[in-house]
């Protein structure tokens, strides 16, 4: 047990007996428990496998490699609709993580087993999602910033892409490119602050500290 865990979880706002239910059914399944990205993370050989969270409305289990798990019970929520990887369950008390008990430790075992083969996600290359004209454009008429948006891992690319191309008019889309011109200079992703934290959850809401 990581003492780090100790400490979120008891600070935790909402959800402590649901998040460490979960805790101690994950570390019945003989996984190692760290603390990564603010929240309690579980890795076997050194390969992430899930976290718990909190939030508002429910406190969740996410599998990082969920898409290659057999969810037969259709237990697993798909965060996004571009999510590609990523799956997640989700509770709002302890005896509804008490009835799947088994069941959740059947999944917990698929994933190890999934770390064991080394089978991996097999993502879409950015290229799929299309690149919008206004896009198009400015790489044209700006090859460094081309090179820079080239630069970016392709996480970080795939979520520009989609973000830019949302609107239906050309004004809205180009003037979204130009906002954050410099933040991809920069290397950064859609959701990072300049702090260099996340502005998703738990993200930085500008004074640079996480918040829940």
């Amino acid at each position: 047990m990581n003492p780090k865990v100790d400490e979120f979880l008891d600070k935790a706002p909402k959800w402590q007996l649901e998040m460490k239910k979960l805790r101690m059914i994950v570390l019945d399944c003989m996984l190692t428990e760290e603390f990564k990205w603010k929240q309690p993370c579980y890795t076997f050989n050194n390969s992430n496998v899930l976290i718990i969270g909190g939030f508002k409305d429910y406190c969740l289990i996410s599998f990082l490699k969920g898409s290659l798990l057999k969810d037969d019970n259709g237990l697993l929520i798909k965060p996004g609709e571009h999510t590609q990887s990523g799956r997640y369950m989700k509770f709002t008390n302890t005896h509804e993580i008490e009835t799947i008990e088994s069941i959740l430790k059947a999944y917990i075992f698929e994933a190890i087993e999934v770390e064991k083969t080394g089978v991996k996600v097999n993502f879409k290359p950015v290229s799929d999602y299309g690149i919008p004209e206004e896009l198009t454009t400015i790489f044209n008429e700006n090859s460094a910033f081309k090179l820079a948006f080239e630069a970016l891992t392709p996480g970080r690319q795939k979520a520009y892409i989609l973000y830019f191309s949302a609107p239906k008019q050309s004004k809205t889309r180009v003037s979204r490119i130009e906002k954050y011109m410099n933040q991809i200079f920069e290397g950064k992703g859609l959701t990072d602050c300049s702090c260099g934290l996340s502005k998703k959850m738990p993200y930085c809401d500008g004074s640079h500290k996480y918040i829940r």
